[in-house]
């Protein structure tokens, strides 16, 4: 890690916690509405406000979101946001019983969800506003092994269980001229109800050709130990031999893991990085043709040429009506400001994606409408 990573880790820390020298805001910023959101942006051109924001979920976003708080802070210093990364499941939870003020989620709101943000938002629905866009790496520890490749059922029947041993026939013929020891897998999974877990559940029955015979959901249901956190499944398979897990990208490069290859069929296996992150990104599309609900719809068993098929979208969920006003004030500041160029170019060195110019445009707009 370099010194200038370690320097932003230490000083989004300090950020997270809230442990922040408060002085005057900056110059006011101007307003939004050009095609791709200004980085001067911080509230929709009014002046930064003051007080403290409070949000839970995610943890595959906490080493970006907390990149953009310490950048925020440097605009608007009356403003603590302090963000608690339990995971996905946890962050909707606390939303919904009206304890935090926005969440993250790495999937977007299921009806049930839904109806009980709209109750928590004063009967005003909740928007789920596509914020970061984090590659899921199929993550390894294995004697011997610098170069691994995948394919979609070969690694459903790793995590279901059904491939046991390293030396497998299956990864065998994944990985001519590796030499693969015979020992036990040792898999790895989040115990806590996942965001990251539902997307890469997604992608085994997607591209798993029958392999996996679970539903994608947050609560895991294949084989292997349980560790909390997308930390916990990384530390794991750091202090195992053998050991395999599905991670948010940049934990795996932050613990000096393997990450696997993906074979999708299109001739050629694909390398995650963040080019081929976004090529397949770029093929996904909002589920509601309308443009009404901002979720969207990725192809997880995409053969396009150098896609990688395993990305997530972590959402921000958020009120469009119903929270007092200096909390709105503060939600459609920090937020505008995550939206902003300024805020999407500061995630690309942690290993995300910066958000598409016109998905980015959408987001804002949503953003602004929030009153």
């Amino acid at each position: 890690m370099s010194v200038n990573r370690l320097f932003r880790v230490g000083s989004v820390a300090v950020a997270s916690l809230g442990v922040l020298a408060l002085s005057a805001c900056g110059s006011d910023p101007e307003p939004t509405g050009s095609s791709s959101p200004d980085s001067s942006t911080s509230s929709a051109g009014a002046e930064c406000p003051q007080g403290t924001l409070n949000a839970e979920g995610s943890s595959a976003q906490k080493n970006a979101i907390e990149e953009v708080i310490s950048k925020y802070n440097e605009k608007c210093a009356d403003v603590t946001v302090n963000y608690n990364p339990t995971g996905s499941g946890a962050g909707i939870k606390q939303f919904n019983a009206n304890q935090v003020d926005f969440a993250g989620s790495d999937s977007a709101l299921k009806p049930d969800e839904q109806t009980a943000a709209t109750k928590r938002c004063a009967n005003n629905a909740a928007v789920n506003l596509p914020m970061v866009i984090g590659p899921v790496a199929i993550a390894y520890n294995v004697d011997g092994v610098t170069k691994l490749t995948l394919d979609g059922p070969t690694a459903a029947k790793i995590f279901q269980g059904t491939i046991k041993t390293w030396n497998d026939p299956a990864i065998a013929k994944l990985n001519a001229g590796v030499t693969l020891p015979s020992a036990p897998i040792s898999v790895f999974f989040r115990s806590d109800e996942s965001g990251t877990t539902e997307n890469f559940t997604k992608y085994l029955k997607a591209a798993g050709g029958g392999a996996w015979t679970g539903e994608p959901a947050k609560k895991w249901t294949g084989t292997g130990s349980g560790k909390e956190k997308s930390a916990g499944v990384a530390e794991g398979v750091k202090s195992t031999k053998n050991a395999i897990t599905y991670v948010e990208w940049s934990y795996a490069v932050d613990n000096k893991l393997g990450v696997a290859q993906i074979e999708t069929g299109s001739g050629t296996p694909v390398e995650l990085s963040a080019e081929s992150a976004g090529k397949a990104l770029a093929a996904a599309k909002p589920a509601d043709a309308s443009g009404k609900d901002l979720a969207m719809k990725l192809d997880y068993a995409t053969k396009a040429p150098g896609a990688y098929p395993i990305i997530l979208v972590t959402y921000e969920i958020a009120c469009t009506k119903g929270l007092p006003a200096e909390k709105t004030a503060l939600v459609k500041s920090f937020l505008s400001y995550f939206v902003s160029k300024d805020g999407q170019a500061s995630l690309t060195d942690l290993n995300y994606a910066p958000l598409p110019a016109e998905i980015q445009t959408k987001v804002d707009a949503a953003i602004q409408a929030i009153s």
